[in-house]
């Protein structure tokens, strides 16, 4: 590089010029650009055309001399290439102009001439890294850098001692003696002993804390207890409330079943005493006593029930009116609920509020009027026999009120008014909302269908009114009928299962696996199931709150039946659901007592059509089990050399006497004949035995 050319650095360069050669550029040109200007400072755009002077400063070899340069770079050129050694060709280039600025890489100047020359880079526009995400770091190489540093004390001391000439003082100086020197071995044995007693101290602190640990989640636990038997006593209390509030002021068909119920239970006991405790005339006259009570008691009972009809009665009437007069909803997409007013609902409810305002009593005579005005209006939309008695109804009751009769004296023409116009309102042409409602269906020939016979009021009736329990093989009575014959005989209530079945089959929904016995049960079969079979108490504990008990399945991989089920409490039945082996769960004797109760379910059931197509299918599924055991027991038959059916038939000798009728069945379906060989697996008695048990069965089949 010549000597007289210095490297420029990156950035604006800014030419040193003398004064003279400042004036000199002045005055020969006004637009010329400053050295310390860049180009974007001159606002020229890469499509015009820069004029720019390049002065030299070297006066020397130029006096006074001024390059000028004007050139306009155009958007095409053509560029002449030879092809050949004779032969050129032109060729049309595009400018592409750059689309920003490029930077300033450097450069040199020359010191003589003033003439700076700037490093050139390529056109091409630097690629850009693509963006990761992901913050990347420069590694530096792995080279291990050493560094030396002196460790030398930073405060230099010096000491001195007592010689000639100096006196140093001793008065603070300490006599320092060796002590006993000990070995390695008890070197150690100091430091063990240390951590012994370090860790007796740390056991100790450790038991602390995990017994005020157990202390607190005892005491927690005992207030979890306290609080579970506060609750477990409030609702109990709560529910004998409600059951007294039902009994003393009876509103539906339950709590009049409850009340027939608690007579016949009071009926039994003051029965029970009188023979205990009389004889002779006394007894019949206690028996006539109670009869007349009983009676004045069914008596009694019977105004209850009408007064709570009439209640009902309205109820049913509005519960109607509310039903027929709520606008159509459905579920958008979004979840949200969107409702609709039709003109048959904007019809219904109109009726609805007339029909209100004509049952209301206490209302002035303008007002009543008035009412029986919009009646008026509202029937004579349709002509028929029963708008015209509605009719003659208002004017006979506007004729009354004009002429100032009482009130009290007008109440049973109302009552008519308000049940014509009651029939007036379920006419279908009359508010289309009530088709939906009505049992009754318009069509007369849909009443063929679905409709049966009762043999008890001798009435027609749909399915729906028919309760068919689980062992009836017809239709037979209505639940009119059925329920006065349980308020004349039986009186039980059924009632108090209700909450049982409904959790039954809640839980049975929550499986997932389509149960449907659950649903074929009824509430006859639900109380012949908790009161026979599993004599109304928990198979566990005994407890016979009915309030508490549940049913849930036996085997939870199965689906629930009357011969998998196990009546608990709630917190038993808790408990029993989380377990997965009942065998290992439970002892021998309380399965085989379990299993007991479900024989006797299945006798009991096996005698209805829909039940038993159930009873095969889980008996197929019971023969598939057995067969996969027959499966294991002929292995074990193999290694101890005993055949297949002398290893079912030692398991069924030593089975208690009450399970032997149920594998006499086994012994049946399974095909078992007599033990084809006899080996000392069994003695002479129990090959005797067996012998007898399977003549037995082949007899019984």
């Amino acid at each position: 590089m010549d000597p007289a050319e210095e490297p420029l650095v990156s950035g604006t360069v800014q030419s040193e010029k003398s004064s003279e050669q400042q004036e000199q550029a002045g005055e020969g040109l006004e637009n010329m650009i400053e050295d310390n200007e860049t180009l974007e400072k001159t606002r020229a755009g890469f499509d015009e055309t820069v004029r720019s002077e390049e002065k030299h400063l070297d006066q020397e070899h130029f006096p006074g001399e001024s390059v000028q340069k004007d050139y306009h770079m155009p958007d095409v050129i053509t560029v002449r290439v030879e092809t050949d050694s004779d032969s050129f060709q032109d060729v049309v280039v595009k400018i592409e102009r750059p689309t920003y600025q490029k930077p300033f890489l450097g450069g040199f100047k020359n010191r003589k001439t003033g003439v700076e020359f700037h490093n050139a880079g390529s056109q091409t526009i630097p690629k850009k890294i693509p963006d990761k995400g992901i913050e990347i770091f420069c590694r530096e190489t792995q080279t291990v850098f050493e560094k030396n540093k002196l460790q030398q004390t930073n405060n230099t001391t010096s000491t001195q001692m007592t010689k000639r000439g100096l006196y140093v003082s001793n008065a603070t100086d300490k006599l320092i003696s060796p002590g006993k020197y000990f070995t390695a071995e008890e070197y150690h044995k100091r430091r063990l002993e240390a951590v012994i007693v370090i860790q007796k101290y740390f056991r100790r602190w450790h038991a602390i804390n995990v017994v005020q640990y157990l202390r607190e989640r005892k005491r927690l636990w005992l207030e979890w207890v306290e609080q579970e038997e506060i609750r477990k006593k409030r609702e109990k209390e709560e529910k004998l409330r409600r059951e007294y509030e039902r009994k003393m002021n009876p509103k539906t068909a339950d709590d009049f079943e409850l009340l027939y119920h608690d007579l016949e239970l009071w009926k039994q006991e003051e029965t029970e005493r009188i023979n205990r405790t009389l004889t002779g005339a006394e007894r019949k006259a206690a028996f006539c006593g109670l009869l007349e009570e009983e009676a004045n008691l069914i008596a009694l009972f019977g105004r209850k029930k009408l007064d709570a009809h009439e209640e009902n009665h309205q109820k049913a009437i509005f519960q109607f009116f509310y039903k027929c007069s709520q606008p159509k909803r459905w579920k958008a997409y979004d979840g949200r609920i969107t409702a609709m007013d039709t003109q048959y609902t904007l019809r219904a409810r109109e009726l609805f509020e007339i029909y209100r305002n004509l049952t209301m009593y206490g209302l002035p005579k303008d007002e009543r009027t008035a009412v029986l005005l919009t009646v008026r209006s509202t029937v004579k939309e349709h002509e028929c026999k029963l708008t015209q008695e509605i009719l003659e109804l208002i004017d006979r009751e506007l004729d009354l009120m004009s002429r100032e009769v009482k009130e009290c004296n007008l109440e049973g023409l109302r009552k008519r008014i308000c049940t014509l116009f009651l029939q007036y309102i379920k006419i279908p042409k009359v508010n289309p909302e009530v088709t939906r409602i009505l049992k009754v269906p318009p069509d007369p020939l849909k009443l063929y269908k679905n409709v049966h016979f009762c043999h008890g009021c001798e009435n027609y009736f749909p399915s729906t009114e028919f309760p068919i329990p689980a062992n009836s093989r017809t239709i037979g009575k209505c639940r009119s009928c059925y329920r006065l014959e349980n308020e004349a005989h039986q009186r039980k209530a059924f009632s108090k299962y209700k909450p049982i079945l409904e959790n039954l089959r809640k839980s049975e929904v929550d499986y997932g696996d389509d149960s449907k016995i659950v649903f074929l049960v009824q509430l006859h079969d639900l109380h012949y199931i908790i009161e026979t079979i599993w004599n109304c108490q928990s198979a566990l504990s005994a407890c016979s709150d009915i309030y508490d008990l549940v049913m849930i399945r036996w085997d939870k991989q199965q689906e629930w039946s009357p011969w998998n089920t196990i009546l608990l409490t709630k917190d038993e039945a808790d408990a029993h659901l989380k377990l997965c082996n009942l065998q290992e769960a439970y002892e021998a004797a309380f399965i085989h007592r379990i299993k007991y109760k479900h024989i006797r379910a299945k006798n009991y059931f096996a005698q209805i059509p829909v039940m038993a197509s159930f009873l095969h299918k889980s008996d197929n599924q019971a023969n598939a089990n057995r067969f996969l055991k027959h499966c294991s027991s002929q292995k074990t038959a193999e290694q101890f050399y005993v055949s297949v059916d002398t290893l079912q038939a030692y398991h069924f000798l030593t089975l208690p006497s009450c399970w032997n009728r149920q594998w006499i069945d086994l012994l049946q379906i399974s095909n078992l004949s007599t033990p084809k060989c006899v080996t000392p697996a069994l003695n002479t008695c129990e090959r005797a035995k067996l012998r007898d048990v399977i003549i037995c069965s082949r007899g019984r089949r």
